[in-house]
């Protein structure tokens, strides 16, 4: 079969692979109907790499698909049950894993990033990591399940109020699944930053009140004037803006942390924090929280599709990879 392969850095080959076998009875085989590519894939695919990889690895961590063969151990699931998959697989031994924290797994493996994963016509995906989704969701729409199960984890863990004012810094899938899921939560104000235009009219059809060029407009001026006394709740979905997140807060607010970047360094004055009463939290990917986004995507309540801007082969991946470089693209979709 044809696959998507990390073979070394700065290098992606797409090349005929071996159909993968069932090794473990607690294994099912998937047959890929959608796969997304995410800004993480992009990273991998840096030079010098922005997120470790296994060279040789089918890459691919979003995709859905449907079940074609069982281990024998498999109970929970039949052939021909469509299922979204969660790449994150935790060893629920640790110490991490005990407490509740399973996204904190001192063992941790990641489908499509260690261990093969969706970009490709075939998976071979632990029984627990997968989640039934009903036949009548388009599978480019399950295929958001990992990044939406992300979101709503962060989102669990801030005590989002109906009615509260959001400011989302940045207006790239995760911050557009961050302001569509606010609307659909009851938000009040969302005001989205967003230094690309293309990303901003996305910003606007998924819901926000208020689109910004922080490179155009004064964001903080313009939060304050809809806001009175700055924002409930403060979103950094880049991942480099938490200084800033902090001039845009209310005394009492709360500002989530949850885009990524390990080159960000910035000064922060802890009394900031400390004499406003601001509450920061930090959102690493999710804990338990796929059932509940299947039942998200399986309602109907966000516009998932308004993301997609590209729907392609599994050869035309490259030229997605292309778009995204260039922010030409929002969410692209692989049909393997």
């Amino acid at each position: 079969m044809l696959a998507a392969v990390f073979e070394e850095e700065g290098k992606l080959s797409l090349r005929e692979v071996s159909l993968p076998e069932i090794q473990k009875d607690s294994d099912v085989l998937i047959e890929v109907e959608a796969a997304g590519v995410c800004g993480t894939d992009l990273k991998i695919l840096e030079v010098p790499p922005g997120h470790p990889a296994t060279t040789g690895v089918i890459l691919g961590h979003e995709y859905t698909g449907k079940i074609v063969d069982m281990g024998k151990k498999v109970r929970c699931f039949k052939v021909g049950d469509k299922v979204v998959i969660n790449p994150n697989i935790s060893c629920d031994g640790c110490s991490w894993c005990r407490m509740g924290f399973p996204n904190l797994c001192e063992n941790l493996t990641t489908l499509g990033i260690f261990i093969d994963g969706g970009f490709a016509r075939y998976s071979v995906v632990p029984a627990k990591s997968v989640y039934p989704v009903s036949l009548d969701v388009p599978s480019e729409e399950a295929a958001f399940a990992e990044p939406l199960s992300c979101v709503i984890s962060a989102l669990e863990k801030i005590n989002f109020q109906v009615g509260e004012s959001v400011v989302i810094l940045g207006a790239g899938p995760i911050g557009l699944l961050f302001t569509q899921l606010f609307r659909a939560a009851g938000a009040g104000e969302i005001i989205v930053s967003e230094i690309s235009d293309y990303r901003v009219k996305f910003a606007e059809e998924s819901g926000a009140t208020l689109a910004v060029n922080p490179q155009k407009d004064e964001l903080e001026k313009m939060v304050k004037e809809r806001t009175k006394v700055g924002a409930d709740v403060v979103v950094d979905a880049v991942g480099s803006l938490f200084k800033q997140a902090l001039t845009l807060v209310r005394p009492g607010g709360k500002v989530l942390l949850f885009g990524q970047d390990y080159k960000a360094k910035d000064e922060i004055t802890q009394n900031d924090i400390t004499r406003n009463e601001v509450t920061v939290v930090g959102s690493y990917i999710a804990r338990y929280t796929f059932p509940q986004t299947v039942r998200v995507i399986e309602s109907g309540n966000l516009a998932l599709n308004k993301l997609i801007t590209h729907r392609l082969s599994l050869e035309a991946l490259p030229q997605g990879l292309e778009a995204l470089k260039k922010g030409e693209a929002i969410k692209v979709i692989i049909k393997p």
